[in-house]
């Protein structure tokens, strides 16, 4: 029996910026290492629908593209599949290429054939020289007339370990345009709903999927698939523990598919994660790459692993991240062509096999942050990996516009990665974390964000109570992170009106050659700028005219902690550019906080082996199926 294991597809919308990820009909070249494009010849009225696209005479569009190439590493080092057969149907006169690439990067030639006419071409191809990495692709290159690609797809006879489908589990919160959109594309993907079984849709906000327009279009398309469960608002954790539960109870699928709400997804990504599914060698949990919902090219997370010493998330080739594909293409960047093996994926879009919720558990009840992390961590451990696999992928909206570690979110970063690195760090007292969490609060304290680290603190008092507050607090540590706001003035966003806010003293303005000068200081230089900062922090008050209106005003970009801490007041612009938010020095704050965070840092640390004790012992109660049930009776 032929099994697809990935079907060649284009773009849903007739963006020209998704293009790059489907298609490549550019010429390109090199200069001084870098890929410029020679010539531009795309149009999207070569695109003729899901599957089929014209090639114009002459032309030579390359499927060696994101989405299009197959990844062969990934396959050869997960799955037991080793022969694998492109298909390819054509009609018209063209030449078919044949391509792979090893894990730097480079190009080598598999087959070539000429066609012409009504014509399907099949090439067989083996699995077994990708252990570092390397992609296969074909290009097409049309005659003296245009040639139409009809459709391809990359099929193996090799039986799947297993059959199951998934169940797909949207946690929502007040986003019901999103979900009515990913449940309006689902719809109209026969080939994704294949393989699902179930969606639900948990709907923890006040503006219901329900009320929004074209529900009631999408109930009927899907038939008896769509589940709406109403719950209050448990976070992200509380959402995704619901869909695992929910998956658990009913018994019908081998895999959950979890989704964020503010995405839109691509249905063959869907597809092409729970085969993945089915044919890797031990159970295995199945991520998807990020793209920049507002920016669609860029790619924003790879394969994010978590660095042992500080105990703290990050992409692998961070510095290479986000990778534009609308300047450099799949078959430009040698980067992408290495595997990279992840430590865990962002719940954005994460495919779990039942199996391993039965091993090891549900999410923790972290409400938001670090709970996927912690659960790909903990299900690493009891031998179930994480693999985040090339051309699988939806578009998140991205933290770019948002800042978070100074919102109500801090208390959930601090507390949950300290709660993670109790249960998985095997680090002497979590190695650098604690002082690295210091840090992090020396650095809020001289921007003048009295309230980060006022929620920080509030996240180590939690901690030293001892796992049961995870599940005490909810429902309800968001909201009181919230209310706290109030009594910080610097909270306050001042939404341009019409007439201006200013400083004092002017905008500071910093040139693109000193915009990083200060990004790492080390040494002495950084001994003497803390001891001066905190000196001038500790001892003096601001003066009055500097209260009155702010000193100086920085845009977001510029108001580096190196830089703010200078004046006695700031105007700064607000992440997502909605307005101002003004820093005022605090003399009192300052050094209330900045005793507490010495004591409560050591604390930690004196405590810590009896912590993770705690922590550890306490685990399986925390994330049980049986826990997580009593929460939502006890909620409902």
């Amino acid at each position: 029996m032929t099994h697809v294991l990935q079907n060649v597809v284009f773009p849903l919308d007739r963006d020209p910026d998704l293009l790059p990820l489907y298609a490549d009909p550019e010429t390109w070249s090199v200069v001084d290492e870098q890929p410029v494009r020679v010539s531009s010849v795309a149009h999207l009225g070569n695109i003729l629908d899901r599957r089929r696209a014209r090639i114009v005479a002459g032309r030579r569009v390359s499927l060696g593209t994101y989405f299009n190439a197959f990844p062969a590493s990934y396959w050869q080092h997960w799955t037991a599949v080793r022969d694998v057969r492109l298909t390819v149907r054509t009609t018209g006169r063209a030449t078919l290429l044949v391509y792979r690439s090893n894990g730097e990067g480079a190009r080598q030639r598999l087959d070539t054939r000429e066609v012409d006419g009504e014509a399907t071409s099949s090439f067989d191809v083996r699995l077994d020289q990708y252990s570092d990495g390397g992609w296969i692709w074909f290009d097409i290159v049309a005659d003296d007339s245009h040639a139409t690609l009809e459709g391809a797809e990359w099929t193996t006879e090799q039986e799947p370990v297993r059959r199951g489908g998934a169940t797909l589990g949207i946690t929502t919160y007040n986003k019901p345009d999103y979900c009515i959109a990913t449940l309006q594309a689902l719809s109209e993907a026969p080939e994704a709903l294949e393989v699902i079984d179930r969606i639900l849709v948990i709907d923890q906000g006040t503006q219901r999927v329900q009320d929004e327009g074209g529900y009631e279009t999408v109930v009927a398309a899907l038939d008896d698939k769509l589940r709406i469960i109403l719950q209050p608002n448990l976070g992200g954790s509380g959402g995704f523990a619901r869909a695992m539960s929910e998956t658990l109870e009913a018994g019908e699928s081998d895999f959950v598919q979890l989704l964020d709400d503010d995405v839109q997804i691509e249905p063959e990504s869907i597809r092409r994660s729970v085969v993945f599914g089915r044919y890797a060698s031990v159970p295995t949990i199945v991520g998807a790459h990020m793209f920049d919902l507002l920016d669609r090219p860029k790619l924003h997370a790879w394969a994010e692993v978590v660095d042992e010493t500080p105990f703290m998330w990050r992409t692998l080739n961070q510095e290479r991240m986000p990778h534009d594909f609308s300047v450099a293409n799949l078959r430009q960047s040698p980067q992408l062509h290495a595997r990279l093996d992840a430590d865990y994926n962002g719940w954005w879009m994460c495919l779990i096999p039942v199996e391993t919720i039965r091993a090891v558990g549900l999410s923790l009840p972290a409400f938001i942050k670090w709970d996927d992390a912690e659960y790909c961590l903990r299900a690493g451990r009891a031998g179930f990996p994480t693999v985040s696999v090339p051309g699988i992928a939806l578009w998140h909206v991205s933290w770019l516009g948002k800042d978070d570690s100074i919102d109500w979110q801090a208390y959930f970063h601090a507390r949950n990665r300290i709660v993670a690195a109790l249960l998985h760090s095997g680090q002497p007292e979590g190695g650098t974390l604690l002082r690295h969490s210091r840090r992090v609060d020396l650095k809020h304290l001289m921007m003048m964000q009295y309230y980060p680290v006022t929620l920080r603190h509030r996240a180590l008092r939690d901690i030293l109570l001892g796992p049961a507050h995870m599940r005490a607090g909810l429902a309800t540590a968001m909201p009181a992170a919230r209310a706290l706001a109030a009594d910080f003035p610097e909270t306050v966003v001042h939404r341009d009106s019409g007439v201006p806010m200013r400083a004092r003293r002017g905008r500071q303005v910093f040139g693109r050659k000193r915009k990083h000068e200060f990004d790492s200081p080390t040494g002495l230089r950084l001994r003497w700028f803390t001891a001066k900062t905190i000196a001038s922090h500790v001892l003096h008050s601001p003066r009055p005219e500097n209260v009155a209106q702010p000193e100086v005003e920085f845009a977001k970009g510029d108001a580096h902690w190196w830089r703010v801490p200078l004046f006695d007041s700031a105007l700064v612009s607000a992440a997502d550019g909605s307005g101002k938010n003004v820093y005022t020095r605090d003399r009192a704050q300052y050094r209330r906080l900045l005793k507490d965070s010495i004591l409560l840092h050591r604390r930690l640390r004196r405590g810590w082996a009896d912590l993770a004790a705690q922590y550890r012992a306490s685990a399986g109660e925390l994330s049980s199926h049986e826990a997580w049930k009593r929460t939502f009776e006890g909620q409902s």
